[in-house]
């Protein structure tokens, strides 16, 4: 890919979204176990919590500042998120940017030579487009493309 400075206007300046947490156990309780330390720095939720199926996994999103942290709790056994905590534990997960327009933001990333994990955008949270980026292309993070 370009230097920053050459990034395409579909790249340029991205937002962070979200920030996205794995977590030990599944549903609420893994759920309520990772949020306490985050509410006692002062995150709050957003929302109910969110069941996402084409991820296996139910989200809790709290806030943080004008940005959001995402828990992810696998809710099924050999999803993309239970198969990191298997292979890694609990932890960072991958970090979101904002897009205007995903298709676009891809096109522009596969000219660039990007690797992808995904070719074309899924349904994400709340209502929103997603599509991921392979770590292998950004120094070993896992990041998604967000178009709410």
């Amino acid at each position: 890919m370009s230097p920053p400075g050459d990034a395409p206007d579909t790249l340029a300046g991205l937002p962070l979204d979200h920030v996205a947490i794995a977590v030990a156990g599944e549903g609420a309780a893994g759920l309520d176990a990772a949020a306490a330390p985050l509410r006692l720095l002062g995150l709050r939720p957003v929302g109910p919590d969110e069941e996402v199926p084409a991820q296996g996994v139910r989200v809790r999103t709290l806030r943080a500042g004008p940005s959001l942290v995402e828990l992810l709790a696998p809710t099924a056994p050999d999803g993309p998120v239970a198969r990191f905590v298997a292979r890694r534990g609990p932890g960072l997960h991958h970090i979101a940017l904002r897009v205007p327009d995903l298709d676009a933001a891809l096109d522009d990333l596969r000219g660039a030579g990007a690797r992808l994990v995904d070719d074309a955008p899924r349904p994400g949270r709340a209502g929103s487009r997603v599509a991921f980026v392979h770590p292998s292309f950004a120094g070993g993070v896992l990041i998604e493309l967000v178009q709410p």
